[in-house]
C-alpha cells in the first residue's frame, strides 16, 4: 500500500525482465488512469507518473507483462490522503411548513482518513452563497426552523483530517410547505330552483405553498356519498343542475402542490327553490369621518332576492371608481372603500338598491378631517403708521371638517429671507402688528390652524411702515429793488451772471422811471447767485450788484455712485459731495437700497457722515440699486442712484483636496493626509474640514473642532476593529468646496481550482485598473476598490470568472449616493391667465440613489437677471404660479433636491402673462 498526500506527484517504477522483451501495459482495477498520466515502458522497466494527485487517483493499479512464454501481473495499491468525495444517496426525507429532513450515506472515497463529521449548508434560491446550518455525526439532519414558503437549495459535505470534501447537493430548489388547512366559513350566497351559489373564506394557513384551486363537493341530505361538483380558483362558485325541491349538503376542499386539505362543510343543508325578498338598504350610521391620508371603509347592509342592482352616487353625480376609491359587494353588504383619503372625498354619498320588486335609497355623509385651507386673501392693510400696521383677512373656505382654532401671523423685513412669528394665537381675522421699524418694508404671512395642523400660508404684498401723508410744502418769493435817478431817465436791465433776465412765469420785471424791481417767484436752489442791475443813458452806465443765497435742501451728490468690493452679501459705496449745498453745511447722508424686482426703497443708513459706506447683510444673488441723498438743516436733497449690481462673489469655492491617504493606524486613531486642491477658486484657502462616517452608515460627522491649515490631521477616539471612511473639504472666502470622493470597497466570494481568471466590465466596456478603480483576485474572493466615486460610477458591473473547468457570470449594481441630476425638460407651460401660469416637468433621470424629496421653483422678470424664490417644498412635477403681473414676461427655474443636496437647474421658455385673447 502506497500512501501519498493530495497535490503530490505519484511515481511508480517497476523493473521488467523477459526474453523476448515482454509487452507491458498499465491499468486500474476500478476506473481509468488519468489522461494526464505519464507512462514510460521499455524492455527493462515500466514507470507511471501522475502529477497533482487527488482523491480520485486512489485505487489498485495493475502492471501486466506478456510475451510468448506467458503473462505476469503485479498489483500496487495507492491511497491518496485527501478530503473526502461527496456523500452518496443524498435525499429529502420529509418536508413540513417549517422544516426539512435530509438523509445521506458515506462518501465512496474517505480520503484515506476517518470521516470526522458532516457539514450541512443551505442557500436561498435568490442568493449565490451557501451558509452553514450545523455539523453532525449522523447521516441525517432535520433543518429547522425555516421560513414558510421559502425556497432553498441544500448540500452536505464530509470532513476528515485533511479537510472538507466535495458537496452532495439538491439539484432542484426545495419549497418549504405542506398541504393547506381547511377553508374558512362556507356560506350560501344565493339559491334558485336549480342552483346554489356558495362562498367561502381562505384557509387560515396555505401550508406554505400557494392554493392552486378549491374543490366543491355535494351529497344528498343524510348521505355519505360525496362527489366533486366544481373546481375553481376563486372563493365563490355556482353549483348548477340541481333538482328542484331536493335538499343537499356541501363542503369545500383547498388544494396546493402538496395535497388536499381536510374539508370544510356548510353548517346546514340547502333546499333548491326560488326565494323572493323585497330590496332594502339600512346604513348603520348617517355620517362617517376620516382623516386625510387614512383609509375609510363603509359597509352598508343590503337585502333582496333576486339580488338587487346597487348604484352609488356622490353629490348627485355617479361615483367614479378608481384604484383608490372603489365599491365592492358581498352577499349581504355593499362596501365603499377609500384609500389615502383626500379633501375632495368629503361629501354626500347616496346608495340606491333596486330590483323588479321595488327600489330603496339611503344617504351617508363623509366628512374629511384635515388641516384647513389657507385664509382667503388678499391680506388688507388698515391704519398704516410709522410703527404699526393692522392686517385683515377672511376665514378659509375649507375648515378641515372642524373649527379653525387660531391663526398664525409672521412677518419679515424684505431685506432678509427670515420669517419671524408675530403671534401664533390670533383668534380673529384681524391683528394689529406693532413695534415696526419706521421706513422699513415688510411682508406678512397668515396661516389658519385647527386640531389637525396648520394650513398653507397666504402672503401679503410688501408694505412700508410710514405715515400715509407727506410733510407740508411751501414756496418762497424774493424781490430785488432799487431807486433809479438820472437825466435823461436811464434804461434798466437785470442780469444773472452774464445772462440777461427776461420776463417768465417765475421771473417778473417791474421797472418804472424811478424804480427797478425784479420779482422771482417759487424760488429754488438754482435761483441763488450773483445778480446785477445795469442802468444806461447818454451820460453813461451804472451797475449795481446783488448777491442772492437761496436757503434750500442740497442738490444731488456728484456722481457717479460707485459700487465696489462686491461679494455675496456686502459691497462698498463711494461718491462726491453735492455741487449745491443749499446754502448750509452738509450734515450727513442718507443711503437707501432696493431690489430691482421691487419699487419700495429701504433705509441702509440715515446718518452717514462720510462720502463712502460699506453695505452688509445683502441677499446672495439678488440685484440691487443704491441711492444717496445729502442732508442739510433745510432738508434731504435729491438722490444720486447707482447702476444695478448683482450680489455675488468674484471667486468660487475651492476644488477637492487630492490624494487622500490614511497612515499611522492604531487601535483608536488614524492620521488623514492629503494634497492641496488643484484650484483655490480665486481666493486663498483658509482651512480644511475633515469628516468621518461608519462604513455601514450614511451620516458624516466633523472630526476637527478648530480650523486645520496643515495637510494632515490625526483623528482620535475611534473604536477598535471598526471600519471608517474619511473625506476632506477645503474652505476659502466663498465657502466650503466639494469633499474628496468617497471610496467604495466590496468583496465577492470566489471558488474554483485552478484559480479562475476574472474579467470585469461596465456597459460592455472592459475595466482596467486605474488610480481610481482596482480589482484583486485571491483564492477565495474578488476584492474591488472604487476611489473618489462619482455619479457616473453608478450602474451594473458584470463579472466573468473562468478556468479550465468552465465559466460563470454574475453582476453587482452600484448606486453612488449624490445629489440628483437636473429635472428633465423641456418645461411645459399651460393654463396661462392674466395673473398665473402652470408648469410641468419630468423627474431627474438620476435620483442620486435617494428619493427626490422636493423641487425648488424660482422666477424672474426677463427685464432683470435677479431670480426670486417661489417655493422650496413642491412635492410633484407640476405647479401653478399665482400673483403674477399682467403683461410682464417671466421665466421660471426648477431644481430637484434629495437628502444629499440640490441639483443643477433647468429653465423654462419665457412667457408673457396675458389672457389668451389679449392683444
Amino acid at each position: 500500500m502506497i500512501n501519498i498526500r493530495a497535490a503530490s506527484t505519484l511515481r511508480l517504477f517497476v523493473p521488467v525482465r523477459g526474453r523476448p522483451a515482454p509487452e507491458v501495459k498499465w491499468g486500474k482495477a476500478e476506473g481509468e488512469i488519468k489522461e494526464t498520466a505519464q507512462i514510460d515502458n521499455t524492455g527493462s522497466y515500466a514507470s507511471l507518473v501522475i502529477e497533482n494527485v487527488d482523491r480520485f487517483d486512489s485505487g489498485k493499479y495493475t502492471l501486466t507483462a506478456e510475451n510468448v512464454s506467458g503473462v505476469k501481473s503485479v498489483f500496487i495499491s495507492v491511497r491518496v490522503l485527501d478530503s473526502p468525495s461527496p456523500p452518496t444517496n443524498f435525499l429529502i426525507k420529509e418536508i413540513t411548513k417549517n422544516s426539512v429532513t435530509l438523509t445521506w450515506e458515506p462518501p465512496l472515497l474517505d480520503g484515506g482518513s476517518k470521516i470526522k463529521h458532516y457539514i450541512v449548508e443551505k442557500r436561498e434560491s435568490t442568493r449565490k452563497v451557501y451558509s452553514t446550518i450545523t455539523t453532525c455525526n449522523k447521516m441525517s439532519c432535520k433543518v429547522e426552523p425555516l421560513p414558510e414558503g421559502g425556497i432553498f437549495f441544500f448540500r452536505v459535505l464530509a470532513e476528515n483530517e485533511y479537510g472538507v470534501g466535495l458537496p452532495a447537493k439538491t439539484t432542484e430548489p426545495i419549497k418549504i410547505s405542506e398541504k393547506p388547512q381547511p377553508p374558512g366559513k362556507v356560506s350560501v350566497v344565493d339559491v334558485t330552483r336549480s342552483t346554489v351559489t356558495l362562498s367561502w373564506e381562505k384557509p387560515e394557513h396555505d401550508g406554505g405553498s400557494r392554493i392552486s384551486h378549491y374543490e366543491v363537493e355535494l351529497a344528498p341530505k343524510e348521505s355519505d356519498t360525496w362527489s366533486v361538483c366544481a373546481s375553481v380558483k376563486g372563493l365563490e362558485t355556482v353549483v348548477s343542475n340541481l333538482l328542484k325541491g331536493e335538499e343537499y349538503q356541501f363542503r369545500v376542499v383547498a388544494v396546493n402542490d402538496k395535497g388536499k386539505s381536510d374539508p370544510r362543510q356548510l353548517a346546514q343543508s340547502v333546499v333548491a327553490k326560488d326565494l323572493v325578498v323585497e330590496p332594502s338598504v339600512r346604513p348603520k350610521v348617517s355620517s362617517y369621518s376620516v382623516q386625510v391620508g387614512y383609509d375609510l371603509k363603509i359597509e352598508v347592509p343590503i337585502a333582496g332576492h333576486p339580488k338587487p342592482t346597487i348604484t352609488w352616487t356622490k353629490d348627485g353625480a355617479a361615483l367614479k371608481q378608481t384604484t383608490r376609491v372603489n365599491v365592492t359587494e358581498s352577499a349581504h353588504h355593499t362596501i365603499l372603500t377609500i384609500k389615502d383619503a383626500t379633501r375632495e372625498d368629503g361629501g354626500m354619498y347616496s346608495i340606491n338598491v333596486s330590483s323588479d320588486l321595488g327600489s330603496k335609497d339611503a344617504t351617508i355623509e363623509v366628512i374629511t378631517l384635515d388641516k384647513p385651507g389657507p385664509p382667503i386673501g388678499p391680506v388688507k392693510f388698515e391704519d398704516i403708521s410709522a410703527e404699526s400696521i393692522t392686517l385683515n383677512w377672511e376665514t378659509p373656505s375649507y375648515t378641515g371638517g372642524c373649527p379653525v382654532s387660531n391663526y398664525v401671523v409672521e412677518k419679515r423685513d424684505t431685506t432678509t429671507t427670515n420669517w419671524v412669528v408675530v403671534s401664533a394665537t390670533v383668534a380673529r381675522t384681524t391683528l394689529k402688528v406693532a413695534n415696526l421699524k419706521t421706513g422699513a418694508e415688510y411682508q406678512f404671512r397668515v396661516y389658519a390652524e385647527n386640531r389637525y395642523g396648520k394650513s398653507y400660508a397666504i402672503d401679503s404684498e410688501p408694505v412700508v411702515a410710514q405715515y400715509p401723508f407727506q410733510e407740508p410744502d411751501y414756496m418762497i418769493t424774493f424781490c430785488l429793488e432799487a431807486s433809479v435817478n438820472g437825466k435823461p431817465i436811464p434804461t434798466a436791465q437785470w442780469f444773472k451772471g452774464d445772462v440777461e433776465v427776461e420776463n417768465s412765469a417765475r421771473a417778473e420785471i417791474k421797472n418804472t422811471d424811478f424804480k427797478a424791481l425784479l420779482v422771482v417767484k417759487d424760488a429754488i436752489r438754482v435761483d441763488g447767485g450773483q445778480y446785477s442791475l445795469v442802468l444806461t443813458n447818454v451820460a453813461g452806465t451804472k451797475t449795481i450788484p446783488f448777491s442772492v443765497k437761496v436757503l434750500d435742501r442740497p442738490g444731488p451728490s456728484e456722481g457717479p455712485l460707485t459700487v465696489s468690493n462686491v461679494t455675496e452679501e456686502k459691497c462698498s459705496l463711494s461718491w462726491l459731495p453735492p455741487r449745491h449745498d443749499g446754502g448750509a453745511t452738509i450734515s450727513h447722508y442718507v443711503i437707501q437700497k432696493r431690489e430691482t424686482s421691487r419699487l419700495a426703497w429701504t433705509v441702509v443708513s440715515s446718518d452717514c457722515g462720510a462720502t463712502m459706506f460699506k453695505v452688509t447683510k445683502l441677499l446672495k444673488g439678488n440685484e440691487y440699486i443704491f441711492r444717496v441723498m445729502a442732508v442739510n438743516k433745510y432738508g434731504v436733497g435729491e438722490p444720486l442712484e447707482s447702476a444695478p449690481v448683482i450680489m455675488r462673489n468674484p471667486f468660487v469655492p475651492p476644488g477637492s483636496p487630492q490624494e487622500l491617504e490614511i497612515t499611522n493606524i492604531t487601535r483608536d486613531s488614524m492620521t488623514v493626509c492629503w494634497n492641496r486642491p488643484e484650484t483655490t477658486g480665486g481666493s486663498d484657502i483658509v482651512g480644511y474640514i475633515i469628516e468621518k462616517r461608519d462604513r455601514a452608515g450614511v451620516r458624516w460627522t466633523k472630526c476637527n473642532k478648530r480650523r486645520v491649515t496643515d495637510l494632515r490631521f490625526r483623528v482620535t477616539g475611534l473604536t477598535e476593529d471598526h471600519e471608517y471612511e474619511f473625506r476632506v473639504s477645503a474652505e476659502n472666502a466663498a465657502g466650503m468646496g466639494q469633499p474628496t470622493g468617497s471610496t467604495l470597497k466590496f468583496e465577492i466570494p470566489l471558488t474554483g481550482r485552478p484559480l479562475p481568471k476574472v474579467i470585469l466590465s461596465k456597459d460592455n466596456v472592459l475595466l482596467k485598473s486605474t488610480m481610481r478603480f482596482n480589482s484583486e483576485v485571491t483564492p477565495d474572493s474578488i476584492k474591488i476598490t472604487l476611489r473618489e466615486s462619482v455619479a457616473g460610477d453608478s450602474g451594473r458591473y458584470d463579472i466573468t470568472a473562468s478556468n479550465s473547468s468552465g465559466t460563470t457570470k454574475t453582476f453587482v449594481n452600484i448606486v453612488v449616493l449624490d445629489r440628483p441630476s437636473a429635472p428633465l425638460g423641456p418645461v411645459e407651460l399651460f393654463d396661462i391667465t392674466e395673473d398665473s401660469v402652470s408648469l410641468k416637468w419630468l423627474p431627474p433621470t438620476y435620483d442620486g440613489g435617494s428619493p427626490i424629496t422636493n423641487y425648488i421653483i424660482q422666477k424672474r422678470e426677463t427685464t432683470t437677471a435677479n431670480w426670486m424664490d417661489i417655493s422650496s417644498a413642491v412635492a410633484r412635477c407640476t405647479m401653478k404660479i399665482m400673483k403674477l403681473t399682467t403683461g410682464l414676461e417671466y421665466q421660471f427655474r426648477i431644481r430637484a433636491e434629495n437628502r444629499y443636496g440640490i441639483s443643477e437647474h433647468i429653465d423654462s421658455p419665457t412667457v408673457t402673462v396675458n389672457l389668451p385673447y389679449s392683444k
